[in-house]
């Protein structure tokens, strides 16, 4: 890992604010000469520190206001198996994480759809991709905080 120090985190936390500024007032915020701040900024990205740039859309405004936790349970633990659900979840642009548990839980997914039908559809498709065990889902009611900022 990369080592990296005051500025690279005074840089990180302000691109994770916004990362639209200005190199000029991203620069002066930082207190860094624009030229220095760019070459770090191009540092951070070149050892993946900095993974890209995206904008944050309102999923509730583009139709996409229900957050599903779907649990996964499997019988199956074959590289072959993992390969395909790797694949099938991968394909399925609704679901927006994956995530291989410890304890009683093989697998959860964060998954964004429209409602119930939608969730109905995503639950069909995947299901038909790949053998499960048993899927369980949760629905979000009320979304409290959700964030892309890491606690740097």
């Amino acid at each position: 890992m990369q080592s990296i120090d005051t500025f690279d985190h005074k840089i990180l936390a302000a691109l994770q604010r916004d990362a639209t500024r200005s190199m000029d007032d991203l620069s002066e915020e930082i207190g860094l000469s624009r030229n220095a701040c760019w070459r770090r900024i191009r540092a951070l990205e070149t050892a993946g520190i900095i993974k890209g740039r995206v904008a944050l859309v309102d999923a509730a405004k583009v139709g996409l206001g229900l957050t599903v936790f779907m649990q996964i349970r499997t019988n199956a633990h074959a590289p072959d198996w993992l390969r395909k659900f790797s694949t099938a979840t991968k394909a399925l642009p609704e679901i927006q994480g994956v995530y291989r548990m410890s304890g009683d839980l093989d697998y959860l997914i964060r998954a964004r759809v429209a409602d119930m039908a939608g969730y109905d559809r995503l639950y069909q498709m995947l299901i038909a991709r790949v053998e499960l065990s048993d899927v369980s889902a949760s629905f979000v009611m009320e979304e409290i905080k959700e964030t892309t900022a890491l606690p740097l």
